[in-house]
């Protein structure tokens, strides 16, 4: 359709006349003659509706918009258009038109001027004569829209240019100062009449009309209240009596020079109201969509791969049918973390910002830093603790407010709806768990899952609180419930404790009155609970869905896995300070009559034998472990260098952070142990480890889980006949009910700390002025908001949404193919060397390549040159060209990016420190479902015509026999590489490959341990019916690696029998070491234990059960390392 003359200025040109009469008959071709549809004048610019004629009179009055060349607005799609793709991304001002039209139709909705209420177009605009303060910022956005950037400049506007550099300063983290000098230079750079911003602060400006406003809530600075509602006029706090505001006076010299300023309070909680900011996503077109995933795109195939296939999800459903018929209703959940936000962490500070997730989302956005919302700040220099319901008051009025529903518009049904959200639980940290629940985590109720019921034992020589007892998770039946002596000396007689509902704990709450708030000088008298396991009581239970709710508080994995690999990692090494087995551990179980072969006698001389135990390694055995350590080579990216943390030279391991840990528990200690301690002793770390990996899968079935539950009983009740009561502390024993929360709440990818620390770093760098950190960090998010909003509408622009991700293969678009072995191709890294390949290497590449297209299978390769010379049609030039072979001059490259994962050859990887070139090949029912294992030796690319065929050129190993491939006792499968297959076909399509690292073995270095990896920027999602046929992975942000390859324990005939009394600690060690130490033991006492006061105090005073937090040491998980 030509639409040149909309470019012309005289409207009184009959070509004028005539467009515009070809452009109502376009419009309201498809209406009825009274339709109103919005007018495209100068004028009304899209944001007001009239009728046919009235258009008309505008269009020749007033003129028509010269930027409104796709008429979607009125029926016409950007593929009718006859503007190309191209013309379009590369008009920076067509996609803030696209915004400011999505945001024209809220403002208008709110004006009651859409759909079924369209006044006349004068009526609206006198309605609109006292526009509100949403309709005021849209008005002056879009000025600043229609505005160019200067006279003659049609590929920006001002607000497009502001929003591009806005986006350039957050992609980049630039200063404050940087942008000011940028766009003083782009001011004095530009034409003299130019609408540039001159500064940073003018563009702020603009900005925050397309954001969304903080509130600032005096609170008192003992957190006892905050000023609002009935104490909103209050100048001092009705608690503790402290003055609301800072006494200045102090800092004046000369009364003389005093004059009237405003107060300033002595703290300030910066609320960001959580509504309007739910609103934005439905009224934003492109995430609107995105918001009812979890209803119209899921599959329930019977596994978890989202919180929407879980069962508290359906649970939810179940009770309240009503809000669950609605898609666009909100599913959300609440974190909240505490960080230093100077880096020094000498100087104590911390601010705690509360984060909501939306799970509407699907899994590539769900858990990702420009999805989460946060809702507020809570100040420093103390942390909040039991404290922060003060703080959530807020945030917990706003859900009341939602669960009623709210007014909101859809962008893609273009309609008002009724909008509700509801919150499913908490994620934090185990400590912030306390807080949050108001459960206790410390001493004898330390376990928020077993309660009153935590099986509890205080340690009189080492002094901290010991939770074993894992037995009675055990069937009622199970032998080991009556064996005394490999365990705490005690027959186990009781069940699991039941798990707290709603309406019980709701029954306790009626036992006692709430906690006052407020952190007092006066020193509190040292007590764990007021009833129970509570120390106040939670303000969730304000919402009144809360009760019905099963899992309500997360334990986090990521932490948990940090103190777990911490504790068997020191006392498998025996590194002082870090073991759980010293001297006092040898009292204590002397104390409780267990293990006499670990009890330290005297020496005569004032000393103690200290005996090296069999699950700890001697000094040669600890430099041989980190020695293989280091030797380890794994895919780029897959983790941090192990050589940062292992010091072979002392046979020490040290400064592992989180996600450290997370990748040494489940591949590199397993791995390493093997053959290093004995094997009963190894047999239940390795299923520790396998237990957290695979509850780690991104994609969980209800089957492995309760699998899972039943046998990391017996894992911990076999550690328990092995390692020292000591390392039980509450860490050790939260993994008991890890399984049973994955069944209730899904993939724990939506439930750890993981992201919410990521989120906290970026948080953390926003502290531009360390005087002011909280409001730094405010700003910055107001303006992140505003740029990540903007960022969706931006064309050929990088933003933070689109930015490729580490491994991203850049695939492309070959969908117009018609043969499938031409459709996938990938991103050639390095190498790129043009030269001619040998005869017979060609023929057999040529050869695999035939055998591997299907549309081939139907046609012998002369038959097809036969029937394409006749013209037979279903002969395409495609199919012609595969069978007329490819061209003798190929393409070598020595990396290639393909399916997420990166490969290079043996020849690079030798000259790297990262493994890319190990392949795997999946066997079907022609080879006998047997996999293939390799090394990549050369990558090459071959042409066929203008299509390309890219091939990995593979050493294999024998996988035919058992002296090329085996599988040891813990089930880890292992090749040879000093057997390699004779084959003739080393060629493998490259999207057919798989990426696997091999690790040496222990014991025989020609024997190597393979471990299957999966690609980190995807998600296995299946298709919906809809979309059946069409199989593409859907990719995301770095995440930790999760995999599921299976690995199963096979019987162990050290291991005793469930009927044997005996311990295996008993059997001789031949290399068992002893030294003499000193100390004061306490081998008796009275009742068996200390006071019991004084045992609350000591629990009082711990780290909350030994527990071990690293974030605030520069939060660690960069998201280049951040996938195991």
């Amino acid at each position: 359709m030509d639409k040149s003359w909309m470019d012309i200025s005289d409207r009184r040109l009959p070509r004028y006349e005539e467009g515009a009469k070809q452009f109502i008959e376009f419009a309201f071709a498809d209406c009825s003659p009274d339709k109103h549809l919005r007018c495209p004048c100068r004028i009304c610019k899209n944001n007001y509706f009239a009728d046919r004629s009235s258009i008309m009179d505008h269009i020749m009055i007033n003129g028509v918009l010269k930027d409104y060349k796709i008429w979607d607005h009125h029926g016409e799609t950007i593929s009718d258009s006859e503007d190309t793709d191209t013309e379009i991304e590369d008009h920076d001002d067509y996609g803030m038109r696209e915004m400011l039209n999505d945001f024209g139709d809220a403002v208008n909705v709110n004006m009651g001027s859409f759909e079924g209420q369209t006044p006349g177009l004068h009526e609206n605009m006198e309605s609109s004569s006292v526009p509100d303060e949403e309709t005021s910022k849209f008005y002056r956005v879009l000025d600043d829209a229609d505005q160019e950037l200067y006279p003659g400049c049609h590929t920006f506007s001002t607000l497009s240019f502001i929003v591009q550099m806005m986006n350039i300063k957050c992609l980049y983290d630039l200063s404050g100062n940087a942008m000011d000098a940028l766009f003083s230079l782009f001011w004095k750079a530009l034409p003299t009449s130019n609408k540039a911003p001159k500064s940073f602060n003018d563009a702020k400006k603009v900005m925050s009309d397309l954001g969304l406003d903080y509130k600032r809530i005096d609170a008192c600075l003992n957190d006892c209240i905050l000023y609002r509602d009935k104490f909103a006029n209050c100048e001092s706090c009705p608690v503790c009596g402290l003055s609301r505001w800072k006494d200045e006076g102090k800092n004046n010299a000369s009364k003389s020079r005093r004059r009237r300023v405003k107060k300033v309070a002595q703290k300030v909680l910066r609320y960001f109201p959580l509504i309007p900011r739910l609103k934005r996503m439905y009224m934003c077109s492109k995430t609107a969509t995105h918001m009812r995933w979890h209803k119209e795109k899921i599959v329930d195939d019977g596994c978890m791969r989202h919180p929407a296939n879980s069962k508290e999800w359906k649970h939810f459903d179940a009770h309240f049918p009503a809000f669950a018929a609605d898609a666009r209703n909100v599913r959300l959940g609440l974190a909240s973390d505490g960080f230093n936000p100077f880096g020094n962490m000498s100087t104590s500070y911390s601010i705690w910002p509360v984060v909501i997730v939306m799970y509407n989302l699907p899994p590539w956005m769900c858990m990702k830093d420009p999805y989460m919302i946060t809702s507020m700040l809570i100040p420093g220099p103390k942390a909040p603790g039991n404290d922060i319901d003060v703080y959530l008051q807020p945030l917990i009025d706003e859900l009341l407010q939602l669960w009623d529903g709210v007014q909101a518009y859809d962008a893609a049904t273009k309609r008002t709806f009724k909008l509700q959200a509801a919150l499913l639980w908490t994620i934090n940290d185990f400590p912030a768990l306390g807080n949050l629940s108001g459960m206790t985590t410390k001493g004898k109720y330390a376990c928020p899952c077993c309660h009153t019921d935590t099986c509890y034992q205080w340690l009189v020589n080492g002094r901290k609180s010991c939770y074993m007892g894992h037995r009675r998770f055990l069937p009622a039946r199970h032998a080991w419930r009556n064996n005394s002596k490999s365990f705490n000396g005690q027959r186990e007689k009781r069940c699991a404790p039941k798990a707290l509902s709603g309406d019980d704990a709701l029954d306790q709450y009626d036992k006692f009155a709430q906690v006052i708030f407020g952190k007092s000088e006066k020193k509190r008298k040292r007590s764990s609970t007021l009833y129970g396991v509570w120390k106040k009581k939670s303000i969730f239970f304000q919402l009144p869905y809360w009760r019905i709710l099963t899992l309500w508080h997360n334990l986090d994995i990521m932490h948990i896995e940090k103190n777990v690999c911490d504790a068997f990692v020191g006392t498998v090494l025996n590194q002082e300070g870090k073991t759980k087995d010293n001297i006092k551990s040898r009292f204590d179980m002397e104390l409780m009559g267990i293990r006499p072969e670990l009890h330290a006698p005297p020496t005569g001389d004032g000393k103690y034998l200290f005996q090296r135990a069999r699950y700890t390694m001697a000094l040669p055995e600890k430099k041989t472990f980190c020695e293989n350590l280091t030797q380890i080579k794994v895919p780029d990216g897959y983790s941090s260098k192990v050589s940062h943390y292992v010091d072979p030279k002392n046979g020490k391991i040290s400064g592992m952070k989180c996600h450290d840990c997370h990748v040494f528990l489940h591949r590199y200690f397993p791995l390493s142990i093997r053959g290093m301690l004995p094997a009963d002793v190894c047999e239940p770390i390795i299923e520790l480890c396998n237990f957290f990996r695979e509850l780690c899968s991104k994609v969980l079935d209800m089957e492995v889980l309760q699998k899972l539950d039943s046998t990391i009983a017996v894992t911990l009740c076999k550690l328990e006949k092995i390692f020292p009561p000591s390392l039980f502390d509450i860490m050790i024993h939260l993994p008991i009910h890890l399984a049973q929360q994955a069944m209730a709440g899904g993939p724990v990818q939506y439930r750890w700390m993981y992201p919410i620390e990521r989120f906290l770093r970026r948080l953390k760098s926003y502290v531009k002025n360390k005087a002011r950190p909280e409001g730094a960090i405010a700003e910055a998010i107001i303006l992140q908001e505003s740029v990540t909003l903007c960022s969706m509408y931006l064309h050929g622009v990088e933003t933070r949404i689109n930015r490729p991700s580490r491994n991203d293969d850049c695939n492309v678009d070959n969908s117009s193919t018609q043969l499938q072995i031409f459709a996938n191709l990938g991103r050639p890294l390095l190498g790129n060397k043009y030269c001619e390949i040998e005869m017979n290497e060609l023929e057999k590449a040529r050869i695999y390549i035939l055998k591997n297209c299907e549309e081939v299978s139907q046609y012998a390769r002369n038959h097809i040159s036969a029937l394409y010379s006749k013209g037979d049609p279903s002969i395409s030039d495609e199919l012609f060209d595969l069978a007329r072979g490819p061209d003798s001059r190929v393409t070598h490259f020595s990396s290639y990016m393909i399916n997420g994962w990166r490969f290079n050859t043996r020849e690079r990887d030798a000259l790297v420190q990262a493994q890319n070139s190990g392949v795997l090949v999946k066997g079907d029912e022609e080879t006998g479902n047997k996999d293939y294992f390799g090394v990549v030796t050369d990558i090459v690319e071959l042409s066929y015509g203008l299509h390309k065929v890219v091939l990995f050129k593979c050493d294999w190993w024998d996988v035919h026999t058992t002296r090329g491939v085996k599988e040891d006792r813990y089930g880890f499968t292992m090749i040879n590489t000093t057997r390699k297959l004779s084959t003739n076909d080393p060629y493998v399509l490259a999207a057919q490959a798989e990426q696997v690292y091999y690790v040496k073995d222990t014991k025989d270095p020609k024997w190597y341990v393979v471990i299957k990896t999966k690609p980190r920027d995807y998600y296995d999602i299946p298709p919906t019916e809809e979309e059946i046929g069409v199989m593409e992975s859907n990719k995301s942000s770095p995440e930790a690696c999760q995999e599921n390859e299976e690995i199963t324990i096979t019987h162990n005939p050290l291991i005793l029998q469930d009927n044997d009394d005996t311990t295996p600690l008993n059997i001789p060690d031949a290399q068992a070491e002893a030294q003499a130490v000193e100390a004061n033991p306490i081998l008796h006492t009275e009742n068996g234990a200390d006071d019991e006061d004084e045992q609350e105090s000591e629990s009082d005073e711990s780290d909350g059960g030994e527990y071990i937090d690293s974030d605030d040491e520069e939060i660690e998980l960069d998201e280049d390392t951040d996938n195991d």
